[in-house]
């Protein structure tokens, strides 16, 4: 069921490895078919030397199991909110990548110092508040999505424009059309993130970019008038 999708949440997996955002088991992908209502998500605890297509999980939006025999990632209800409440999403990524959580662990959103962070990110890239003793002792994945998604209301920012978020002391979530995009978000981010610690050991005072130029760069290749690339 569902092959074609299976496949591809299985190669957007294997892509965490090659661009080293991943060691051992620190790390899911997911993809939705919006028409099903189904979700593939990668198993939970499995090292990704042993993934394979056919180990990919398929879910239900409501949690429950379509498909599989291993039990799916831990992380599953988070992403499941996520899909829940940004349906514009097709594909989310978390990973434990090292620069993006020292930021979640520092309690700080990564500022936009300049127009890498620009040209994928409409500005700071947000981390969430602390979730409350209740939250942790309920049902914590599902709070984490909860939380995320409060965040970006709150803030009035579009999940669109700014496709990923720090979850504070844990780490980045990224999100994109499908699986494979938000493995290409969550890279980027890690990226971004190194060049803003880099800034500020140069610079702990460094001021972030100004709004105008910010804005030109994402809107070039986001905006309705986007002339960057090929049509």
């Amino acid at each position: 069921m569902l092959e074609s999708l299976k496949k591809a949440v299985y190669e957007a997996n294997m892509e965490l490895v090659h661009r080293g955002l991943v060691i051992y088991t620190w790390g899911n992908v997911s993809g939705i078919d919006r028409k099903r209502g189904i979700v593939a998500i990668k198993p939970s605890g499995v090292d990704y030397a042993e993934l394979s297509p056919e180990k990919i999980v398929l879910v239900y939006l409501d949690g429950k199991i379509v498909e599989g025999e291993l039990r799916p990632s831990s992380d599953t209800p988070t992403h499941l909110e996520l899909y829940r409440r940004f349906p514009q999403i097709g594909g989310i990524t978390h990973t434990h990548s090292t620069h993006a959580v020292a930021f979640a662990q520092a309690r700080e959103d990564i500022p936009c110092y300049g127009t890498t962070h620009a040209d994928y990110f409409a500005g700071a890239i947000p981390c969430t508040r602390d979730l409350t003793p209740d939250e942790v002792d309920g049902d914590y994945e599902a709070a984490t999505g909860r939380v995320i998604a409060e965040t970006f209301a709150a803030r009035g920012i579009d999940p669109t424009h700014t496709p990923a978020v720090l979850c504070l002391n844990h780490g980045p979530f990224a999100w994109g059309k499908d699986a494979a995009q938000s493995v290409y978000h969550a890279a980027v981010l890690e990226e971004v993130a190194k060049m803003a610690m880099l800034t500020r050991a140069l610079d702990p005072k460094a001021k972030t970019a100004p709004e105008y130029v910010q804005r030109k760069h994402f809107l070039r290749k986001h905006g309705p008038n986007a002339y960057y690339g090929q049509n």
